[in-house]
């Protein structure tokens, strides 16, 4: 089991009455990823709203700012207890026997557009076997044909805009891979927390946007980044791409600044250090329902 602790600052400077904010800033609660303790500080004296999604655990903050500076800040102990598969028994799972709360992960969406990519991924990936290997296949190929360069790409970003460009930073890699596995009938969607293991020489930490994808039952986690470890991921909010996952989503006339994130593992109640590691194993953080 590895206990990681992280921090997040978000500051603004709100400059009319009016503003509303949506933070996908708290860390997600699984039968795998569990909250030790946390707390979130909101600096200014309003009143908010928090909602659960019941099947992806995702948990939003909602609320209205006064003008003037406005701080939240959240941090948090957690302790993810991953649950480990043989890559070679995950095999894809058939359209008729996918649950219904995956089926939406097939389809194009706004920053995965794959229909559009799926004469090019099926022949890229339509003949590798079915499971486990196409999506690191996949996963693979995107890590290699995409450079990541930070400022190369915008909130308008999409993955057949990566594609042709073969530069971006993490959500272009992972909305490229999403669009890929949703061609060839994988169903995969967008995740967004924090990483654990990031080479400093990438920047300061940051939110991260990973992938997951459908097999045997279970969310398993791929990073198409290839610049974190997934077993240091902690779990913020997932959804079909970005637009449904952002950390904040703002209304009004707001200035911010760069967040200010902090990570670290620190030691669990036996009081061993377990830090994250590359492994080969297929990790998930999901029970299956989620």
């Amino acid at each position: 089991m590895v206990r990681l602790r992280f921090s997040v600052e978000l500051n603004y400077q709100v400059l009319a009455p009016g503003a509303d904010f949506i933070f996908n800033v708290q860390a997600a609660q699984t039968c795998h990823q569990f909250v030790i303790n946390e707390r979130l500080q909101i600096s200014q004296p309003v009143v908010t709203r928090s909602h659960t999604d019941a099947v992806a655990h995702t948990r939003t903050l909602r609320l209205s700012a006064l003008p003037g500076p406005l701080r939240v800040r959240s941090e948090a102990t957690v302790d993810i207890a991953h649950y480990h598969a043989p890559p070679q028994d995950l095999g894809e799972v058939r359209i008729p026997d996918l649950p219904p709360h995956v089926l939406p992960y097939l389809y194009p969406s706004r920053y995965c557009e794959s229909d559009k990519l799926h004469l090019f991924a099926v022949q890229q990936f339509g003949s590798l076997w079915n499971g486990y290997g196409r999506v690191m296949a996949i996963r693979d190929w995107v890590t290699s044909e995409v450079a990541f360069r930070s400022n190369t790409s915008n909130s308008l970003t999409t993955a057949c805009d990566t594609l042709n460009n073969k530069q971006g930073v993490c959500r272009d890699f992972a909305h490229l891979m999403i669009a890929l596995c949703r061609a060839v009938n994988i169903p995969a969607r967008f995740a967004t927390g924090f990483d654990y293991g990031a080479d400093p020489a990438l920047g300061p930490p940051d939110f991260h946007a990973y992938v997951e994808a459908w097999l045997a039952g279970r969310w398993f986690l791929f990073d198409p980044s290839g610049t974190a470890i997934p077993m240091g991921f902690v779990r913020l909010a997932t959804s079909r791409d970005a637009a449904d996952a952002a950390f904040a989503t703002i209304f009004g006339g707001v200035q911010s600044e760069a967040p200010l994130v902090h990570i670290e593992a620190v030691p669990n109640d036996q009081g061993v250090l377990v830090l994250p590691e590359h492994c080969s194993d297929a990790l998930s953080t999901d029970d299956g329902a989620a």
